[in-house]
């Protein structure tokens, strides 16, 4: 458990994990900080809604922070303290980062190294960051496992957040505060985010319009409701990695649901919560994208006692409830 009284840091909190980690964390006692650089990726409007839905209620209030700015995350650091970090703030969207690598250098390279030195500084009790299913490239041996090779990525998103594991490693190992990184697989839910499958799928069929599938929809992907992502993150961040003889206070966990579903049979799945019919447009494979993702979960089941298991007929059901009602009182939806 984190013990109340002492704060803990969420970046990232206006985005679709960060506020349902933010909020969870506010709803167990804990005393949180949340910032966000509210970047126009998406529209901005939905992230101000997270934080109206799920972190206000709670007394969270969320600041505007541009992480890239060394300055702006000393003077973050020197007012919160924080005790623990939650840090899930980044440049999303693999496809996004073919065409605007800078963007990615700027909120995944120089961001976070801003955040790790903060740390460096501070000392925090954990530090917690979002890794990705896509440092494991195009490869097909699944599941992936945490010790298979991720030095091929095939995306500068990728790249980015296997270049965020080195850094990360790199400052446990010569500043002795413990981290962890979490590789997240294909995450959906209430809240998610418009530019991926889940949401712009469902988004489009109830408008009429058709979706585009690349690949013929053979591509699989290892589908991760949101309460499960955010289940593991608070479990991971209550036990930090410890040093030994051999190795430095960091570890790296799958966050997935170890059940890849093709994407043509995603669609299907949407149509049956939705009762619709979806219009598909097909398109060939694009840059940067893999053919699977597939978790192995065995080290986060031994090291927290608890794996991705929501099914996702399930998952897809909650999230149809919650799209409906907010399209039904978004009059931008």
């Amino acid at each position: 458990m984190i013990p109340a009284g002492l704060p803990v840091l969420v970046t990232g909190a206006a985005g679709f994990i960060g506020s349902f980690v933010a909020s969870r964390l506010a709803r167990m006692g804990a005393t949180v900080a949340a910032c966000d650089n509210f970047n126009d990726y998406y529209p901005v409007r939905l992230k101000h809604e997270r934080v109206q839905a799920l972190l206000a209620p709670h007394g969270v209030r969320c600041e505007s922070v541009e992480l890239a700015d060394m300055r702006q995350v000393e003077s973050l650091f020197d007012r919160v303290r924080p005790a623990w970090v939650v840090h899930l703030a980044a440049q999303a969207g693999v496809r996004h980062s073919i065409d605007h690598p800078a963007a990615y250098v700027q909120s995944n390279l120089v961001a976070f190294a801003n955040v790790l030195e903060a740390c460096r500084r501070c000392k925090p009790r954990h530090l917690v960051y979002a890794s990705s299913s896509s440092v494991y490239g195009a490869s097909t041996q699944a599941p992936f496992r945490e010790s298979a090779r991720t030095d091929a990525p095939v995306s500068f998103y990728a790249a980015t957040k296997k270049a965020n594991e080195a850094l990360a490693h790199s400052y446990s190992h010569l500043y002795g505060f413990p981290a962890s990184g979490l590789r997240l697989f294909t995450v959906y839910g209430p809240w998610g985010r418009p530019d991926m499958a889940c949401f712009g799928f469902a988004h489009k069929m109830l408008r009429g319009e058709p979706i585009a599938v690349y690949a013929q929809g053979a591509l699989q992907r290892d589908f991760t409701y949101i309460d499960d992502i955010v289940e593991a993150i608070v479990r991971v961040l209550a036990k930090p990695p410890a040093a030994d003889r051999e190795r430095a206070p960091h570890a790296v966990f799958n966050i997935g649901n170890h059940q890849p579903v093709r994407v043509l049979d995603f669609i299907a799945a949407l149509e049956e919560a939705f009762g619709l019919k979806a219009q598909i447009a097909f398109r060939p494979m694009q840059p940067g994208d893999v053919p699977m993702t597939c978790a192995d979960t065995g080290k986060l089941l031994e090291w927290v006692g608890f794996v991705p298991a929501t099914p996702l007929p399930e998952g897809l059901g909650r999230f149809r409830d919650w799209l409906l009602a907010w399209m039904a009182h978004d009059k931008n939806a």
